[in-house]
């Protein structure tokens, strides 16, 4: 499309995964909108679930019921409202950010549009789904990922231990496309020393965090019982919905979802973020502490050690709690404070979001054969 002379691009991205409290993906499309609004030459709009048909500022909501306590999310049941949404926006360019309806939906507007459609496999839906119904549907929902995602035109993965699962479905054109962090909003300036005065803790005591959803894939009995073995000198703040009543002595929980800046103050008033998942397509979070200065204690599973270097903290077997508890206390007896600033560093190096929608771009452009414009850094 051409707009007084230029060529603009418009570029559409459609989900469920958007809540008001919802984590990576919503951080994810909410830090790419922003982006993308600073360049002329890029129109970008996003179609998220929402009560009522509405748009303001290229966000489009679309009529879905919500799910009964799903948190704010909502599960989309009618395709034509997302497909008829983006029929009339005519972008020239979708991304898909779930595996449910409005992935069909957009291929089904990809056939009247006759437009490249992108899927970005944000979350691991067989893991998901054995998690909550055991093993029996794993071969059922392996097979439907790789019919969906077969049928898009490219396939981005957050960290290469998801792209190497997505190509073992059978699935080609994956190509890797990690997230970012906010280094302003995370960032080790916030670190207040009322936090320990609000949770009660002495100087001398380490400070401990996580946040998250309180979901099985995040491990949090391991976790627990790492911190009964660590004991009384060491306190956990732990942060998220649907998070454990019955947690040891020194474990404090905000069982809520915290706004950023709530949460970046208490990221960087710890002394390290603690992370037993094994699962995790990416873990946003530890991406969050790293930037706001403070090393990274995590399993040696999933994408973590992809992201986790030595000089940023302590990888540990997964689904033990002793060898946990071990890496705690190897870290603090290295340099914590310069484990925590290298962390800074590799955040600021590697995931800035500005380098990660320079990535996305260089993606749109294979697939549209055209000359997008570079980006406008924020």
């Amino acid at each position: 499309m051409y707009f007084g002379g230029m060529l603009i691009v418009h570029i559409a991205d459609i989900t469920m995964f958007y809540a008001p409290a919802s984590g990576g993906v919503r951080t994810y499309l909410d830090a790419k909108h922003r982006r993308l609004g600073l360049n002329p030459g890029v129109r970008h709009s996003l179609l998220i679930p929402g009560p009522s048909l509405s748009w303001e500022n290229g966000i489009y909501q679309v009529p879905a019921p919500a799910l009964p306590f799903g948190n704010g999310y909502r599960f989309p049941l009618r395709l034509a409202p997302w497909r008829n949404v983006l029929h009339d926006l005519q972008p020239d360019l979708i991304e898909v950010g779930d595996p449910y309806l409005t992935a069909w939906a957009a291929l089904d507007a990809r056939r009247q549009l006759d437009v490249p459609v992108i899927g970005f496999y944000h979350s691991d839906l067989p893991l998901l789904v054995s998690n909550r119904m055991g093993n029996w549907f794993t071969p059922n929902v392996e097979a439907y990922v790789s019919k969906l995602y077969g049928n898009f035109d490219r396939v981005l993965a957050p960290s290469q231990v998801m792209a190497d699962k997505l190509r073992s479905l059978g699935i080609g054109n994956v190509h890797l496309q990690r997230l970012g962090v906010d280094l302003n909003a995370f960032n080790p300036s916030h670190r207040d020393a009322r936090v320990r005065e609000e949770l009660g803790i002495n100087d001398d005591t380490r400070l401990l965090i996580f946040a998250g959803r309180g979901s099985k894939e995040k491990n949090l009995p391991v976790l627990l019982d790492c911190m009964r073995r660590l004991g009384r000198h060491y306190h956990l703040l732990l942060i998220g919905s649907h998070m454990p009543a019955n947690v040891p002595n020194n474990v404090t929980v905000i069982n809520r979802f915290c706004p950023t800046q709530q949460l970046a103050r208490f990221l960087a008033s710890a002394d390290a973020l603690v992370h037993a998942g094994d699962h995790e397509t990416f873990g946003l979070v530890v991406l969050e502490a790293m930037a706001s200065g403070i090393p990274v204690v995590a399993a040696a599973a999933g994408a973590f050690p992809e992201i986790v270097r030595e000089d940023c903290g302590v990888l540990f077997a997964p689904n033990d709690s002793l060898a946990m508890a071990r890496a705690v206390r190897e870290l603090f007896g290295r340099d914590c404070g310069e484990i925590g600033r290298q962390a800074r560093c590799h955040a600021e190096q590697k995931y800035a979001w500005d380098n990660v929608v320079s990535g996305l771009l260089e993606h749109y452009r294979a697939v549209l054969g055209s000359n997008l414009p570079m980006p406008v850094h924020a």
